[in-house]
């Protein structure tokens, strides 16, 4: 009797052991090849700052076509190991059929898919959405990216990869009490406010936006300099006014102290309001006084205007039917549709992004790291000027034997540090904290101001990624926003773009063209190794007992 009831004593204690130690020792293994469960360190870092609650409502359930009801699953494991690092994540997944309305009226649009069910195709619709709240504040994340894909398998498979940004860009936004500042640069000619609204609307969601006039830096420099130097980022959106020296060293030393800058040049002035209005136009440079500030940095922006057979459409007019005017859509090779860096994170899946009347840039010979972003495909034409541009050369046919000048850069991300470009030369004015070499920095330069353009429709401005005319989609605002993203990320999450896995998706044709087979197969099989079994088990106890 003691020995029993010493045995059960162990039995108790050693239980009460192991469930001590299972409490205090966790730990989840990430069994997969590409590891996609395993949380980056920047995500770690995020999740370790939540000292409250924060509750996630994923709108992906109900009834939807069987492939994206992979990307429910990972996004539920997903968020189940951000649960598992931290105990203040929690979510929910909410069936958004009864509130399809207040989600559509609050920014979050549905998704519309192409459903293939016994070699039938049909439409569905989904809302990829979800969103973080914490301390009162909300944040929306997109599940599902509009970039171009061949296939809704590598559509869904991009959407699983980027799972984790998705997610840790949200919970960076939200859980930033100071959200970092961006100053617009205005009193140089710029972009209307009206024009850049699409841009400026989507970085508002993240940034803090304000404008800010370079032109007061006539009046009192320093001070100028020192208000501008509060902020994170600048943006220079198509000057078209020649910059003063007191303005340039402004945005050198602002540069020099930290400054991160977007610049979006046209060094080309073309009207093309005349081009619609009289039919041809004159596209000259632009003298803006920048080249030798850009040259200091590593670049420079040439004067010779790009022309692409690879480029986006021009709606015209082309007549009447009864009181209908009719419209046809031309290639307008002084349009350039130009594709990204596939394996730098601002260009990742991105579309194609629509230039316009672009020239083109060289780098230099300097200690700073040039990146290309973006170049146009090889099959351009380079053009002096000042030069003629007619409407009707719309209707030509283009002379592939002229369009041989190669690829050209369009736009460079820049990173190092940087010498002031007034190192040893007469400073406009006198600066008591001149700096002549910045630390470790970023500015990304594009030739071309209209790439931040959007249209207006109506007098109200048009999404900056879609074209009012043909309804093409662009990159342009995915890639200005990647763009601003990156300058101002400080611990490497835009890096999680690059983050990619490998899903075993289904044969579709396969499966249809052999699913009589496959079920007579399964069903047969089954049955004949069940009767086979029988035979064998009756035939070998006869054998025994007879």
């Amino acid at each position: 009797m003691n020995k029993k009831f010493k045995n059960i004593v162990i039995v108790i204690v050693g239980i009460l052991v192991l469930n001590f130690l299972s409490n205090s020792f966790f730990k989840r293994f990430d069994l997969t090849k590409d590891k996609r469960y395993t949380l980056s360190e920047v995500t770690v870092d995020l999740l370790n700052e939540l000292d409250t609650d924060l509750i996630i409502n994923v709108y992906l359930e109900g009834d939807f076509p069987s492939e994206f009801q992979r990307l429910q699953i990972e996004t539920r494991q997903f968020l189940e190991e951000l649960e598992a690092k931290n105990r203040n994540v929690r979510f929910r997944f909410i069936d958004p059929y009864d509130i399809r309305q207040e989600l559509i009226k609050n920014g979050m649009m549905p998704s519309q898919l192409s459903v293939e069910e016994d070699g039938k195709l049909s439409e569905a619709f989904i809302f990829p959405w979800a969103e973080i709240f914490y301390k009162n504040r909300s944040q929306k994340v997109s599940l599902l990216s509009n970039s171009l894909f061949k296939t809704q398998e590598e559509q869904l498979e991009n959407a699983i990869a980027a799972l984790e940004h998705s997610f840790a860009s949200g919970i960076e936004v939200i859980t930033q009490e100071q959200p970092k500042t961006i100053a617009v640069i205005s009193g140089i000619g710029e972009l209307e406010d009206i024009k850049l609204y699409s841009f400026l609307s989507e970085l508002g969601k993240k940034y803090r936006l304000a404008k800010f006039t370079l032109d007061s830096v006539n009046k009192n420099p320093e001070k100028t300099l020192e208000q501008l130097k509060k902020f994170n980022l600048s943006i220079i959106a198509k000057p078209t006014k020649k910059f003063t020296p007191k303005e340039k060293l402004t945005l050198d030393q602002y540069i020099m102290n930290g400054g991160k800058t977007l610049w979006m040049i046209d060094n080309l002035s073309a009207d093309t309001d005349s081009l619609y209005n009289q039919g041809k136009m004159l596209a000259f440079p632009r003298d803006l006084n920048l080249t030798d500030l850009l040259f200091s940095y590593g670049v420079r922006v040439n004067n010779k205007l790009v022309q692409d057979l690879y480029a986006s459409k021009l709606t015209l007019a082309a007549g009447n039917t009864g009181n209908q005017t009719q419209f046809e859509n031309f290639n307008w090779f002084y349009h350039p549709l130009v594709t990204g860096n596939p394996s730098h994170p601002i260009t990742k899946n991105v579309l194609p992004v629509r230039f316009r009347f672009t020239t083109q840039l060289d780098t230099l010979q300097k200690n700073v790291k040039k990146t290309p972003l973006l170049v146009s495909s090889v099959l351009t034409k380079l053009s002096g000027t000042p030069k003629i541009i007619e409407l009707e050369s719309i209707t030509q046919e283009p002379k592939q034997q002229e369009y041989g000048a190669g690829s050209q850069l369009l736009a460079v991300l820049l990173e190092g540090e940087f010498e002031s470009a007034y190192r040893s030369r007469t400073k406009p004015f006198d600066s008591k904290n001149y700096t002549e070499k910045s630390k470790s920095n970023r500015m990304v330069v594009i030739a071309d101001g209209d790439i931040g353009k959007n249209q207006l429709l109506k007098g109200k401005p048009y999404d900056l990624g879609i074209d009012k005319w043909t309804q093409e989609r662009f990159g342009n605002k995915d890639f200005l926003v990647n763009t601003v993203d990156y300058l101002l990320d400080d611990n490497g999450l835009i890096d999680l773009k690059n983050k990619s896995v490998q899903l075993r998706v289904l044969d579709k044709k396969r499966a249809y063209s052999e699913k009589k087979s496959w079920q007579l197969f399964n069903i047969v099989l089954p049955i004949s190794l069940l009767l086979a079994f029988g035979f064998v088990f009756n035939y070998l106890r006869k054998r025994k007992y007879s």
